[in-house]
Formats: C-alpha cells, sequence, structure tokens
C-alpha cells in the first residue's frame, strides 16, 4: 500500500523532509540482521509505501510521494533544494504550492481564506499524487498547531481529503507546540485545530515539542538544540513505525481506534541515543520491554527518568472505573497499543504483560487492544529497537492545558477579533471547546 504525504506549512514541511531522509537513510543503511531476500523485500516495501520511481539523467531516483503545501516561499524551495542535493532521493518539482503573504499565525486566515481560495489548486496536486499510486493506502499530512498555515489550511485541506477520498485513511501527524509558546494565539490554534481534525481524520498522531526538546538535551546530549534536532528525532520516531514489517500488517488505525470517540495516539521509541555511543551499547529484549511497558503505564515520555513505582491496577474490584478509588494515581489506562520490534531474534520476545487485562478499559477485550509487528530487519543503525504507538491517557494533561489556557483567554475576549475579521465567530470557538470537552471527558473516565 502506497501513502501520500501531505506536508503544511514551514513545520510541515521541515519534519516531511527529515522523515523521507530517515526513510531513505535506513533504507540504504548496511545493519544486515536479516537474509538478502528480506532485506530485499523490505526495500521494496518501502520503495513502494512512500517513493515512486522517475528516470533522471539514467539514474532512478526515488521520488517522494508527497505535496508540499505552504503560504510563503521560502521553505519549501529550501527543501525541495536539499532534496535534491542529498543525490539519495528527491521531490517532485512540481508537487509543490506555496504563496508570498504567509497566514499571520491566524487559523481563521489559513482556514477561511486561503484554504477555500486555493483548494482547487491543491487538491489536484493530491489526485494526481494519489494516481501515481497502484493501490493507495491513505494520507499522512503532518502540520503543527501553534501557527496560522498548517494548523488552519491544514484542517480545511483534511476535510477536503475526508470528501474526495472517502475510503482511504487519513492519519494527521501534528506537533503540539511548547508549553511556554511561540505564538500568543497558539492555544486558540490548536483548540481550533483538534477540534476540527477530530471531525474528518482517522486518528491523530501527536509529538509535543518540550518531550522532544528533552529527549534531545537528556538522552542525545545535545548542547544546543536546534528545530532540525528536534525534527531529527520526530522523524526517527516515526519512520520506526511506519517502515514495513513482515507481520501482515493491519491497517495502523484500525488497530488503535476502534470507536471514533478515541482517535488521539501517543508514540514512544527505545531505544535512543547518540550515534557515538551506540557501539559501546548493548540491549537486551526483556529488558526493553520493561522499560517500554513502564513508559506506557506510568505515561513516561522518554526512558530516563521513569516512575516504577506506578503498577497496573488490581483487577476484580467490583466499583465501577470512574469511581475507582483502587485506581493508582498516575496510572495511564489503554484503549489499544500495538508494539513494533526491529532487530535480531525479535521472534522470541515474549510480550505477554502488554496483554494484562489491567491495562485496558473495562469495555474492551484485551486479546483485540493489543497487536505486535515484527521484523528481522534493524532501524536506522539500531540493532534492536522498540516503539509504541499507543491510544492511550497519554495525552490527557496537554490537552487540558490547551483548552484551559484558551478558555481563559476566550473569557476575557481576547484577540477574538483577530478571528471574526476572517469569519470565524465565537460560536465556532464555543462549538470546539465543547468538542474537545467532550474528548476529555471520555479519556478521563477509561
Amino acid at each position: 500500500m502506497s501513502i501520500v504525504t501531505v506536508q503544511l506549512g514551514q513545520c510541515g514541511n521541515q519534519i516531511g523532509h527529515e522523515v523521507f531522509n530517515a526513510i531513505c537513510s535506513d533504507v540504504h543503511g548496511t545493519h544486515g540482521l536479516c537474509s538478502k531476500k528480506e532485506n530485499e523485500s523490505y526495500h521494496d516495501a518501502c520503495k513502494e509505501r512512500f517513493f515512486s520511481e522517475e528516470e533522471s539523467e539514467g539514474t532512478a531516483l526515488p521520488v517522494a510521494r508527497a505535496v508540499l503545501v505552504d503560504m510563503e516561499p521560502k521553505v519549501i524551495s529550501q527543501t525541495l533544494s536539499i532534496a535534491a542535493r542529498s543525490g539519495c532521493w528527491k521531490y517532485d518539482d512540481r508537487s509543490h504550492f506555496c504563496q508570498k503573504q504567509g497566514s499571520g499565525n491566524n487559523w481563521a486566515n489559513g482556514y477561511s481564506v486561503h484554504g477555500p481560495r486555493h483548494k482547487e489548486v491543491i487538491m489536484n496536486l493530491v489526485q494526481k499524487e494519489a494516481e501515481k499510486c497502484d493501490r493507495l493506502g491513505g494520507f499522512f499530512t503532518i502540520m503543527s498547531m501553534a501557527g496560522g498555515t498548517g494548523s488552519g489550511l491544514g484542517a480545511f485541506v483534511t476535510q477536503c481529503l475526508r470528501d474526495a477520498f472517502p475510503t482511504s485513511f487519513i492519519l494527521n501527524h501534528v506537533i503540539w507546540p511548547y508549553g511556554t509558546g511561540e505564538v500568543i494565539v497558539q492555544n486558540y490554534n490548536s483548540l481550533l485545530t483538534l477540534s476540527h481534525l477530530y471531525q474528518s481524520s482517522d486518528a491523530l498522531l501527536v509529538h509535543e515539542n518540550d518531550v522532544i526538546h528533552k529527549i534531545c538535551a537528556q538522552l542525545m546530549k545535545i548542547k544546543q538544540i536546534s528545530f532540525r534536532d528536534v525534527n531529527q528525532v520526530i522523524a526517527h520516531q516515526l519512520g520506526s513505525v511506519f517502515q514495513p514489517t513482515y507481520t501482515a500488517e493491519g491497517d495502523l488505525m484500525e488497530t488503535l481506534v476502534p470507536h471514533p470517540e478515541f482517535k488521539m495516539l501517543g508514540l514512544r521509541n527505545i531505544p535512543q541515543m547518540p550515534e557515538n555511543s551506540l557501539p559501546y551499547s548493548t540491549f537486551s529484549w526483556p529488558g526493553l520491554i520493561k522499560h517500554l511497558r513502564q513508559m506506557l503505564i506510568a505515561n513516561a515520555k522518554m526512558e530516563e527518568g521513569i516512575d516504577w513505582q506506578v503498577r497496573p491496577p488490581q483487577l476484580g474490584s467490583s466499583i465501577p472505573s470512574s469511581h475507582s478509588t483502587n485506581k493508582p494515581l498516575h496510572f495511564n489506562t489503554s484503549i489499544a497499543n500495538l508494539v513494533i520490534l526491529r532487530g535480531k531474534d525479535m521472534h522470541n520476545v515474549d510480550l505477554g504483560s502488554f496483554r494484562d487485562p489491567s491495562l485496558y478499559t473495562s469495555w474492551l477485550n484485551p486479546q483485540d487492544a493489543f497487536n505486535a509487528w515484527k521484523t528481522p530487519r534493524a532501524f536506522n543503525k539500531y540493532e534492536k529497537s522498540a516503539a509504541l504507538v499507543s491510544n492511550s491517557q497519554f495525552l490527557l494533561k496537554p490537552l487540558d492545558n490547551v483548552v484551559g489556557k484558551a478558555w481563559n483567554m476566550f473569557a476575557s475576549k481576547a484577540y477574538i477579533h483577530q478571528y471574526t475579521k476572517f469569519g470565524i465567530e465565537e460560536e465556532d470557538f464555543l462549538d470546539s471547546f465543547t468538542a474537545l470537552e467532550q474528548v476529555i471527558s471520555s479519556y478521563t473516565i477509561l
């Protein structure tokens, strides 16, 4: 199955570029651990998923299945030329759309003005990419929530994708802004983005800037962290999920979203460390699995600083979960989890601890709630690595924070006029608050 990536706004285009880079360097990596035949089928599956072939000057260079959209030209032109210079892959020169004026960090401008105005051109580009696929699985959009283009135009384009491709999956990759904030209205933009994506998307895969920043500082040991460092960590985590595995891969959404009320997916990946430390490190599967499971139940963002005191609740208590007094503080209840193992000896790994019914909400059969994908092919220089995609209470606190901060501003009518002048009324804000309060409430009572 092929996936068409739609890169929206500055953040979406920069991360999208790093994702294709990570995938390409993984494919060209010489880390064996699997047979030549297995490696070849891995290559083919990866190429079909993310690239189409194009002859250029006698050599076939993979062309990313991607559409690049931004309201200012600078980032897209940089992205196109860096990719072309890499010599490993490139973007299609005709698959991008940009304007000169930007969206001024205003969601309403992206959604109500740029969206409708440029809908036809953007959707034509998407249609052309989709037609290049022999088997189109769906769309992967990459966007930030804080600004105007990625968030506002991103939400608009997602609705258009849903209308144009009703049977294809849409996975929105969303970058959660720094808590301290880059943009004064980022909580409004985030509120409006999330509530609109919730209506048209199949799932929202979220990365928090604050978390990735910590990973760069504490695990990758980077002294002065740039956006590129942050984006490379995000790209590595996404690659660890989206690169092919040999188990019959179910659709990611089918596996993880059993109910349309619950669409928020978090991602954890271990180990993560600077490349120069890898030769001196050894990992055992039981150790990795133990850490990953504790990261899940204690809602730890990375493998350092996990709270090992958190334990699953004792089963068999007759009190309904919403009033449960025996549910341990900070315990993170799951709806569904997917673990992806890559590297040697992964066939013998015992994943029974992830099948423990006490990790999951009571209304789902734990057998259906947990899935594992495995491949002997190592990923990006890590001899063994494990990724966890989780539909759980991971994002409850950040979501509550964003809605709370947005409400405080809304209550004093701060900056509302910036939105109403583009046709987003107070009523629209209230609808968005209601929608997200409902999501928060649903996740809280798991």
